[in-house]
């Protein structure tokens, strides 16, 4: 059974509750924010507060089952009608994060909603929702428990991070967001205790619209308020300072009066680049005025921001020299032995001279009897080269070369560009397709996981991505690597158009088709196709074990992809 870990379920933190585009004025004075987002603004909304006050947490016990799989554990928090739980799937075996409310709670039809669509988008920076279900009365949703990752919280309590993490952060929680907001979702809660650093160095975000829904969170703009937590996340990862005048999160806020200030004016040596990116996502107004940045309102414009910086690398390991040998008195050879004496001499025994023992003789009569025997051998082979000179040679015949077994060199074709073709408008993960055509082969584009395989038909026809050549080239051939090996994967490649997913493939013309077991996909075609744009289709998948991006089901993923003429 896992170890309890405060990374891994989303516990009532009821500390920084305001959406941070509200106004950041009111606090109580343990430095904790009050809970303002469902205070009642109306008298409908007053009616709503309190029938959810009037609504108490279901009253259940360690011990207790849920669909007689998912076994409660330890009580973490109860708040506002609903409680968390730390449980054991008994079915597979694994240790679970579980929200339970009653199901006359007024939010429990929005909580349903939310982590059902939560669970639909499928993307391995989230923590993943697995299930939620309505039974005896009680909504309950069940999530994925980390037990080795670690809240950005418990980080920043050991000081700010290197410039690097703080850059990896920015990145992945970025492109996060603006996925989930692609899909109609928003987070609303994104503060650090809802962003998680894995033991591989991996940035993940639990809580997307669950955490909102549960306390009946909602405002005008999410993608504002959003890219504004981005902000604060940044601000206070280069700072340890939380960006306004309450203390949160165990951070000290800035000082009273001074107003929104610059990272790299809070603490010396903090990175420019990265201070101004904090400023224009948590800055309302845009930037100051000795910065015209313009504002990133939108989590898709920071990571547009992010993909115009220099790359971050991360520091230069250093390595400390070891310390230098000492001979101990063993090694010399006098461990246990007593001291001689002084008035005690050795005797020393004088060498006879070289090659006058009787070793050295058989030595140098040795030496004597090769050196005749080489003049011999010598004169023997001078004179057979003087006769062998007199001798007319034939001429010796050549015959050509043998070339028809020779086939003529295939040339690899560059890709210049690439998109995830997605026809039926549901991408599987279009921000990772790059790491096909990058030439490193540990970096990779992945499918979502499926229940069935290895056909993905009916449920989707076929996942893929379109490839742009630069210009219209013969295209005979293809080398496909693969991460999954099993039970079958099935590429076929197509001649396309353009780099648009709006034509389908029963419309484009087949280069030609494999099938494989292996973690490489050879294509031949039976004629060159001339093209600009190829498409990479997978129709059949193999089933593979879940990792820390995703869980086991039918899915493959592509790591290189070489198109020849």
């Amino acid at each position: 059974m896992a170890d309890r870990s405060t990374a891994a379920v989303d516990v009532a933190d009821t500390s920084g509750e305001e959406p941070l585009t509200a106004k950041a004025g009111a606090s109580t004075g343990d430095g904790k924010s009050r809970e303002r987002d469902t205070a009642p603004q109306s008298t409908e909304e007053t009616d709503r507060a309190g029938s959810s006050a009037a609504v108490s947490a279901p009253e259940l016990h360690s011990g207790h089952k849920l669909a007689r799989r998912y076994r409660l554990e330890e009580c973490l928090t109860r708040l506002d009608g609903f409680s968390s739980w730390r449980a054991v799937d008994e079915k597979l075996r694994r240790a679970v994060g579980v929200h339970l409310l009653p199901a006359e709670h007024p939010r429990a039809r929005s909580v349903l909603a939310a982590a059902r669509s939560a669970a639909l988008l499928g993307d391995p920076r989230f923590v993943q929702v697995l299930d939620a279900v309505e039974e005896d009365e009680i909504v309950y949703v069940v999530h994925e428990w980390l037990p080795d990752a670690t809240e950005l919280t418990a980080l920043l309590a050991s000081g700010p991070l290197e410039a690097h993490d703080v850059y990896q952060l920015a990145q992945q929680i970025s492109q996060a967001m603006a996925a989930a907001h692609r899909e109609g979702l928003s987070h609303l809660r994104l503060n650090p205790g809802a962003v998680l650093r894995t033991s591989t160095g991996q940035w993940r975000v639990r809580g997307l619209a669950v955490n909102a829904a549960l306390r009946g969170i909602e405002v005008d703009s999410p993608q504002r308020t959003d890219t504004e937590a981005i902000g604060a996340l940044l601000y206070a990862a280069l700072t340890q300072r939380w960006p306004y005048e309450d203390d949160a999160y165990g951070l000290s806020g800035l000082p009273k009066g001074m107003g929104l200030i610059a990272p790299d004016q809070v603490r010396a040596g903090v990175h420019r680049g990265l201070s101004e990116l904090a400023m224009r996502a948590l800055v309302n107004d845009g930037s100051t005025a000795s910065r015209q940045e313009s504002p990133c309102t939108t989590p898709d414009e920071l990571v547009r921001a992010i993909a115009e910086m220099p790359r971050i690398r991360p520091p230069e390991p250093v390595f400390t020299a070891p310390p230098e040998y000492q001979r101990t008195s063993f090694q010399q050879g006098s461990y246990g032995r007593p001291a001689p004496r002084a008035a005690q001499t050795a005797p020393v025994v004088v060498p006879p001279p070289p090659l006058q023992t009787r070793t050295g003789k058989v030595l140098k009569w040795g030496v004597a009897a090769l050196l005749i025997a080489a003049l011999g051998l010598g004169s023997w082979q001078l004179a057979d080269a003087l006769m062998d000179r007199d001798t007319p040679k034939q001429p010796e015949t050549s015959q050509p070369a043998d070339t028809t077994d020779e086939k003529p060199k295939i040339a690899t074709h560059k890709i210049t560009g690439a998109a995830e073709y997605a026809p039926d408008g549901s991408p599987q993960n279009a921000d990772s397709v790059s790491n096909t055509y990058d030439g490193d082969s540990s970096t990779y584009w992945r499918s979502r996981s499926f229940v069935d395989g290895p056909r993905l038909a009916p449920y989707k026809q076929g996942v893929g991505i379109v490839y742009d050549l630069g210009a219209e080239k013969d295209v005979s051939a293809a080398s496909i690597g693969l991460r999954y090996a099993g039970d079958r994967t099935t590429v076929e490649l197509y001649a396309a158009d353009s780099l648009s997913s709006g034509t389908p493939v029963g419309s484009m013309k087949r280069i030609g088709t494999t099938t494989t077991q292996s973690t490489t996909a050879k294509v031949d075609a039976k004629e060159a196709v001339t093209t600009r744009y190829v498409v990479v289709w997978l129709t059949h998948v193999p089933q593979a074990p879940g990792d820390q991006y995703s869980g086991s089901g039918y899915k493959q993923a592509i790591t290189d992809v070489k198109l020849r003429g």
